[in-house]
C-alpha cells in the first residue's frame, strides 16, 4: 500500500503493530502494488522516495507482491517496522518445508505451475516447522545479504540436497552490481526449488515477476 501524504496514520499504526486486517486495508483504500508490474512509483527502484510511502503487509489468501527490487522490499519492510531477514534467519525459518517433487497443483508448494503465482497460504502442505507458508516456490524471496554477483551455478552434495535444489553462487562478476541473495525458488522452478535453493546472480536494483519478499521482526 502507499500512503505518501500520511493520510492513513491509523492504518499505518495497525500495520506497524502487525494488526492490520483486510477490512482495515479496504476501509483505508489501500492499494496492493507489484502484482502485475513494478508500479511502486514514487518509490524508486533505488529505494529513493520510499520512506513512508509503501508498507509491507502479510495476509493470507491474497496474490503475493512481486516485481520489486531489493531496495523497495527493504523500504517496505522498514516502513512497517520490520526488516528483510538475513540469509541465516531465512534458512532457520524454512526448516520443515517440503522439498518439492511433482506439484499436484493443490497442496504442494507452487513450484511447477504454468507461469503463475498462487494465493498466499493456499498450498496447505507448503508450510515450515515454524509455521511459515510459501517459503519454497511461488516467488523467489529477497533476503538481506549481498554477495559478489554470481555468474554460474554449482551443486549441493547429494547427501545435503538429494532432489537437487539450485545453488547459484559460483563465479563472481567483476563489473556491474553486486548480487543480492534470493531464496526458495519460484512458480516455474520445478525440482530446483527447495529449502536450500539460493541464487546470487541478480543485482539489488532488478525487479522481475518471479521475485518477491517477506519481512522479519
Amino acid at each position: 500500500m502507499a500512503d505518501p501524504a500520511g493520510a492513513n496514520k491509523g492504518l499505518v499504526k495497525k500495520i506497524q503493530q502487525g494488526k492490520a486486517k483486510v477490512a482495515d486495508l479496504m476501509k483505508g483504500r489501500a492499494t496492493q502494488l507489484g502484482t502485475a508490474a513494478d508500479d511502486y512509483t514514487p518509490c524508486a527502484d533505488s529505494g529513493q522516495n520510499c520512506a513512508d510511502d509503501i508498507y509491507a503487509v502479510s495476509l493470507p489468501g491474497v496474490p503475493p507482491s512481486a516485481n520489486v527490487t531489493w531496495f523497495q522490499a527493504q523500504a517496505a519492510c522498514e516502513n512497517a517496522r520490520k526488516r528483510l531477514p538475513s540469509n541465516a534467519e531465512w534458512q532457520a525459518a524454512v526448516i520443515g518445508t517440503p522439498d518439492p517433487g511433482p506439484d499436484n497443483g493443490t497442496t504442494d508448494c507452487n513450484a511447477a505451475s504454468a507461469g503463475a503465482t498462487t494465493l498466499t497460504g493456499s498450498r496447505s502442505t507448503c508450510k515450515s516447522a515454524r509455521g511459515a507458508y510459501d517459503m519454497v516456490g511461488n516467488l523467489y524471496e529477497w533476503v538481506a545479504d549481498w554477495v559478489p554477483r554470481s555468474t554460474a551455478c554449482g551443486t549441493w552434495s547429494a547427501g545435503v540436497s538429494p532432489t537437487g535444489d539450485d545453488q547459484c553462487l559460483a563465479g563472481a562478476a567483476t563489473t556491474g552490481e553486486p548480487g543480492a541473495l534470493l531464496r526458495g525458488g519460484y512458480f516455474g522452478f520445478g525440482p530446483g526449488a527447495g529449502p536450500l535453493t539460493v541464487d546470487g546472480s541478480l543485482g539489488p536494483s532488478n525487479a522481475i515477476s518471479a521475485v518477491g519478499f517477506r519481512c522479519a521482526r
